[in-house]
């Protein structure tokens, strides 16, 4: 008997709530009374475990455990679940499906005539997948009815970074501490780990690295045999949901814990100690995927310390690990240069591509470059990274930032959805029209074998995970725009919401609202026109016009008495803007043409120019924090007609975050809105212009 139980949000979008709806429950009870789990390996018990239990919970009625010769003799009414191939129920499935394209991770669901339905794939991964999908469609109320449903993910890698330290904190982590770690050690208790892998899998990561990209002492004996054990059962519980682990390593490892005095990746020393630290890694875990690498940049150590160039110290690697099947994933956020008021030539923006470019095609096959999505840090508006269509004979792997380090940090809602479908459908124009990041990343634009995506976790161990329920959303979208970057944010919003909160009308409709309307809500109070940074150093929490700690002169946007924003023209700024394919450079490089959006980004200008709305840069500025700290104001309200409708405990979570939103707000517009009333001279501190 179904009983309801008190909600925190652990659960997130696999409650597996109880249909209300008896119609619907019975429409789906008809088809889903029994379960016929063909095979026995650990994913398939997986499958069958997950699958059972959303049907006993959601239905009310826990499933029959068919055997197959049961069915063979015309049982109705069951759900078969197995790879094509493992039982003859199966091969009628060819005569309407091609098994062999679908690849290690693809599927099919069928619906048959005598209702029974069919979840199969080549392989067990396919198959956990296929009953995730299942599970989802009943969760938002799909018909269940005539299903002929084939998918095979966009993305070969769909991976989540940690950047968890081994103390336990998480660098950029919003959510509580590290479910991975604490003083010193793993975490004796290792469930919450099932859990998580779980939640992966039921969204189709594929898989994860659990420390830091800033290796430090201690992180960097994880792979020696004092932590490999501990690592190993990591690994095991991810295995058992189709998810291969990597770890982050220190690029001088062979000087931190391995006794030699060099790192130069062109020594043998340093070349032979990497071989057999690899090789005793798969000794424990032989599925280990790889290393992930931030080299020379933020103080970490790489190849520039001994003249060599990223190739060779990815490829270095890269040998070490291929023997076994592993891959390195190479950071290319890379910068030697501070921003400087006085030379306006020296652009932070253009490193990467600088770096990197000249590299293009020397980079091992089982390397890939992972870009991060803008050439800065993940601010709330950038360009996308011109790396993407430049390189063409290189392995890429598009990062994104699910944490909100400069997007509220979780305390402030901003669904980050819109934003990544703008960065997957951005048209470099590499290839002509529709050569699109979604078909960069992916490796098929310029038919590489290896691409994907890859993104900084935003969970912890918060009750809820995610320490804003609401930002629950952006792990989920993040997560399904890897598998299918197609996807609308308005689709994904709803089904996290049905999944999330159940199918009810109208928390669909308010909940919907906000988030979609979040980040544009967000960026109108903090950043105007795409120029960034204006945040206090280090933390990075909360307005700070000048408070940048990578610029040596505290600023990003070079505001003055005349105008504001960076100049990043080939024809008179940094030249950045040349760095993308033409239609591009000239959308960028032209005043006219520029995207409002952007127009601080790549052009610096006086207060009274006037945008495509009309309004000037100054006008903008002011209405714009005015008018995003009145709707942040409004989610408050939106959100309390849901208190009769949302479970008290997350009802109130939800709440005092949306609250504190709303009065940080106010202390962004204020500060924001009095800085440029005294820098420009040309508006009172209501925001009218006086000139």
């Amino acid at each position: 008997m179904y009983r309801k139980q008190a909600e925190s949000g652990y659960d997130c979008w696999l409650e597996y709530r109880h249909i209300e709806n008896a119609s619907l429950r019975e429409n789906y009870l008809k088809r889903c009374a029994s379960l016929a789990i063909i095979g026995g390996s650990p994913l398939l018990r997986t499958a069958g475990r997950e699958l059972a239990h959303a049907i006993s919970s959601m239905l009310g009625e826990n499933p029959k455990d068919e055997a197959v010769t049961l069915i063979d003799a015309g049982a109705k009414g069951t759900i078969i679940v197995g790879t094509y191939g493992s039982s003859r129920l199966l091969e009628p499935l060819a005569d309407v499906y091609r098994f062999d394209e679908l690849g290690e991770e693809g599927y099919i669901i069928h619906a048959s005539e005598d209702d029974c339905i069919y979840l199969s794939a080549a392989s067990d991964k396919g198959v956990l997948y296929a009953v995730f999908h299942f599970i989802r469609l009943l969760q938002t109320g799909q018909s269940i009815e005539s299903l002929r449903i084939c998918e095979v993910p966009r993305n070969g890698l769909r991976m989540i970074n940690h950047w968890d330290n081994m103390d336990g904190s998480i660098e950029r982590g919003y959510a509580g501490k590290s479910i991975f770690f604490k003083d010193g050690r793993f975490i004796p208790d290792m469930s919450r780990i099932r859990d998580y892998a779980r939640l992966l899998a039921s969204v189709a990561i594929n898989a994860v690295t659990i420390n830091n990209v800033n290796v430090h002492r201690q992180e960097s004996r994880l792979i020696t045999d004092e932590f490999l054990p501990d690592v190993a059962k990591a690994a095991a519980i991810f295995r058992d949901y189709g998810i291969r682990l990597y770890l982050s390593v220190n690029f001088a490892s062979t000087i931190e814990i391995g006794g030699l005095n060099t790192a130069d990746p062109l020594d043998p020393d340093v070349t032979a100690w990497w071989k057999e630290a690899a090789a005793n890694i798969y000794r424990y875990i032989p599925d280990f995927g790889g290393f992930l690498v931030k080299a020379d940049s933020e103080f970490r150590p790489g190849p520039f310390t001994y003249g060599r160039n990223h190739a060779d110290g990815a490829n270095m690697l890269a040998d070490a690990v291929a023997p076994f099947g592993g891959a390195v994933i190479w950071r290319c956020f890379v910068y030697n240069c501070l921003q400087d008021w006085r030379d306006r030539k020296t652009d932070r923006a253009r490193a990467a591509y600088d770096h990197f470019m000249p590299l293009d095609g020397l980079f091992r096959d089982n390397v890939m470059l992972q870009i991060k999505n803008g050439p800065m840090d993940f601010q709330v508006r950038e360009p996308v990274s011109p790396l993407f269509g430049g390189l063409t004979q290189t392995n890429q792997l598009l990062e994104l930032q699910i944490t909100q380090e400069y997007t509220g940090q979780q305390r402030h809602l901003c669904y980050l959805v819109p934003q990544w479908k703008e960065v997957f459908d951005f048209d470099t124009y590499a290839r002509g029209e529709r050569s699109t990041i979604a078909e960069v990343a992916s490796g098929r634009l310029f038919g590489r074998e290896s691409g994907g995506i890859a993104a900084v976790s935003n969970i912890g161990d918060d009750r809820n995970w995610t320490g804003h329920v609401l930002a629950q959303a952006n792990w989920h979208g993040y997560a399904r725009l890897a598998w299918d970057p197609g996807l609308s944010a308005e689709q994904l919003a709803s089904e996290w919401i049905r999944m999330t909160f159940g199918l009810a009308a109208e928390p669909e409709r308010v909940v919907k609202d906000m988030l979609l309307s979040s980040y544009d809500i967000y960026e109108a109070y903090t950043a105007p026109l795409g120029v960034g940074w204006m945040v206090n150093p280090n933390h990075h929490y909360g307005p700070n016009v000048d408070g940048y700690e990578y610029s040596k002169w505290g600023t990003y946007h070079y505001a003055d008495c005349h105008g504001m924003g960076v100049d990043r023209t080939v024809r008179s700024g940094t030249g950045y803007a040349g760095q993308y394919h033409g239609p591009v450079v000239e959308r960028y490089e032209s005043l006219a043409d520029c995207p409002d959006e952007l127009l601080l980004f790549f052009h610096h200008v006086p207060y009274a120019h006037v945008l495509k709305s009309g309004k000037t840069v100054i006008q903008h500025i002011y209405d714009a924090h005015f008018g995003g700290a009145d709707r942040a104001a409004e989610l408050v309200a939106k959100w309390d007609s849901l208190a009769s409708r949302i479970d008290a405990d997350r009802f109130g979570q939800v709440r005092e975050r949306l609250v504190h939103q709303a009065e940080h707000a106010c202390e962004w517009r204020d500060m924001i809105n009095t800085y440029f009333y005294r820098k420009s001279g040309i508006a009172d501190e209501q925001g009218r212009v006086i000139y």
